[in-house]
């Protein structure tokens, strides 16, 4: 079962299995750093669940709920 990054609950930490965006928005999440076996933590969610605000390595980024709907994602294992 592919689980979307936008179906993790708050504190949630994962890593990218795969991005299905379009390449122009592939490229803008490549640029902060997520890209596959990226390790992500869901902070928080706007009230709305429109956009959450993730952590990649040290950045804190917002991210749309449609955009968080193309980045598959796994359980992280340390």
């Amino acid at each position: 079962m592919k689980k979307k990054l936008s179906d993790c609950k708050k504190a949630c930490i994962v890593k990218v299995t795969k991005l299905n965006a379009t390449a122009e928005l592939k490229q803008r999440l490549i640029s902060f750093g997520v890209m596959k076996d990226t390790v992500i933590e869901v902070l928080e969610y706007a009230p709305a669940k429109s956009t959450l605000e993730i952590k990649v390595g040290k950045t804190r980024l917002a991210l749309r709920a449609r955009e968080a709907d193309l980045i598959e994602v796994e359980k992280y294992e340390e």
